[in-house]
């Protein structure tokens, strides 16, 4: 087991006041967000990366580009948004800070999901008193 401490992630304050913690790993990269009221991220896409947004508190806004047409909708605590290929940003219409956890993983096109439900062998804990 490892456990990776928050000063261990790489932390980066974007201009526009959003904070970032980047927890960055050889599979997968995952990072935390918390970004400020009334701000709206830059647009962009992914050829490669799969990307995951797990909104852990507040609101965020997602709009993409699909057939050309900006379209949008509201994400809110415990919701996740699977981003596929498309154009998008997100923007924080509230009027307190919203925080998100970001998973980015480049996929091979395998079905795993029966292995994430079975792949929990029970354990005794050995004593250690």
């Amino acid at each position: 087991m490892e456990i990776i401490h928050r000063q261990e992630a790489i932390h980066k304050e974007k201009p526009d006041g959003t904070r970032v913690d980047y927890y960055l790993q050889q599979e997968y990269e995952l990072h935390y967000n918390e970004i400020p009221p009334r701000t709206v991220q830059e647009w962009h896409s992914h050829s490669t990366i799969e990307e995951l947004i797990f909104i852990v508190g507040g609101s965020i806004e997602a709009r993409w580009l699909e057939n050309g047409e900006v379209h949008k909708e509201t994400a809110k605590k415990g919701d996740l948004i699977r981003v596929g290929d498309t154009a998008h940003t997100f923007a924080n219409i509230d009027k307190e800070t919203a925080s998100f956890i970001v998973i980015k993983l480049v996929l091979a096109g395998k079905n795993n999901s029966q292995i994430f439900k079975e792949d929990k062998i029970p354990t005794k804990p050995i004593k250690s008193d």
